[in-house]
């Protein structure tokens, strides 16, 4: 009979442990190739279990649970080897308890740690990103009430010009009217004379276009990237900006070991992947000692020592040297200048990555590819000066 902790890693397809375990928009996991399976025999896609309809055709991996579950599979595996007789190969009938019991325990209470560690995380991100959504929006009640504030007193200011205008004809004209009274034609001649146009207050000045003109004046005061970076995947030596636009080299700090941030190279990923259309954006490395931008594959790994030349399509410079970074093309090239602002275009129906120098629009290579997964904006710095993702002009 399987375990509690082996029930709950269980596929509810085939009934066993997770393999390569996907997550659906209803929160319930499966096998990935069990999923397959079920989906064609069904007309549409569903949850085998709730029977909620899946909008996309390809899940996203649960990363926490494939981890776990690798690991409760090897920690079977070691105890399956453990209880059989080196002599005979037999399962033993005897065994101590008390043997097997601290280590289940020194690996319970590993894995619990992280994740409390992953919840005191994540109450901290929570904390820092709703700070940052008060900050935006009192900025923009602050613009606003400012704005409400100004057209209020030019509206005041304008009611009092011309009130103060009415009032002077009216008692010039009352005037004019006393002193000739006995003159119709000069009487007649003064009215005339005292029309004038604009006298009431212009309302279409003040009411026209109002929400228009309101939103061209915010656009100026806001700025819109093609990609933000996610701290999530950031190496533990990075510091992001608050705004999630730039990196920089900094302390190492504790964060949670969750699995999809990288252990080593100083490298962080953007927070949305592509795998069709076309995309660009830019980046300025200024002064900066090492650095490299361009995408990577999803699967690229993260922890341990990474291969950056498997998985990724990137230019780079370091140690004075500017270098391509590929499976297929490892190797230096000499633009005309040092790269200070790079622009990537990739371009995915074509499996093809272009770099060019964003400052002079110069191009500066062509990378092609064969991955069918998705690819990530991918950053890399080596000093204390930022990368900056630039906004769209």
């Amino acid at each position: 009979m399987a375990s509690g902790l082996e029930e709950e890693l269980s596929c509810p397809v085939c009934q066993d442990v997770f393999r390569e375990p996907v997550f659906l928009p209803c929160s319930h996991s499966f096998c990935k190739n069990c999923l397959k399976r079920w989906w064609r025999k069904k007309k549409m896609r569903e949850c085998p279990v709730c029977k909620a309809a899946s909008g996309s055709e390809h899940p996203q991996c649960n990363l926490v649970l494939k981890n776990t579950c690798e690991a409760f599979l090897r920690e079977r595996d070691r105890k399956s080897a453990e209880d059989l007789c080196s002599l005979h190969s037999e399962k033993l009938k005897l065994f101590c308890l008390d043997h097997q019991q601290p280590e289940k325990r020194n690996l319970f209470n590993q894995v619990k740690g992280n994740f409390d560690l992953t919840a005191e995380h994540i109450g901290v991100q929570a904390k820092h990103t709703e700070t940052e959504i008060r900050k935006q929006f009192k900025k923009l009640h602050q613009f606003l009430q400012e704005e409400e504030e100004a057209r209020i007193s030019a509206l005041r200011e304008e009611e009092e010009q011309k009130s103060q205008v009415i009032k002077e004809k009216s008692e010039a004209l009352s005037r004019e009217i006393a002193a000739l009274s006995d003159m119709i034609r000069a009487t007649e001649e003064a009215l005339r004379a005292a029309e004038f146009s604009g006298a009431q207050i212009d309302m279409a000045k003040h009411l026209g276009n109002l929400t228009f003109n309101i939103w061209s004046k915010m656009k100026e005061m806001v700025s819109h990237t093609p990609v933000i970076l996610d701290p999530n995947t950031a190496e533990a030596g990075l510091i992001l900006s608050e705004d999630l636009m730039s990196v920089r080299r900094g302390q190492r700090q504790t964060l949670p070991e969750n699995p999809e941030r990288f252990e080593y190279h100083g490298m962080v990923l953007a927070s949305e992947g592509f795998d069709s259309g076309t995309h660009s954006w830019a980046v300025a490395v200024g002064q900066s000692i090492a650095w490299f931008v361009g995408v990577a594959a999803e699967t690229l790994r993260r922890k341990g020592r990474t291969d950056v030349k498997s998985g990724m399509w990137a230019v780079a410079f370091s140690k004075g040297k500017h270098i391509i970074i590929s499976p297929q093309d490892p190797s230096t090239f000499h633009p005309e200048r040092k790269l200070q602002v790079i622009s990537v275009h990739l371009d995915c129906e074509r499996g093809r990555v272009s770099f060019f120098d964003a400052e002079t629009n110069t191009h500066i290579h062509n990378l092609t590819h064969t991955c069918t997964e998705r690819l990530f904006p991918v950053f890399y710095t080596g000093g204390e000066l930022p990368l900056r993702i630039l906004p769209e002009v």
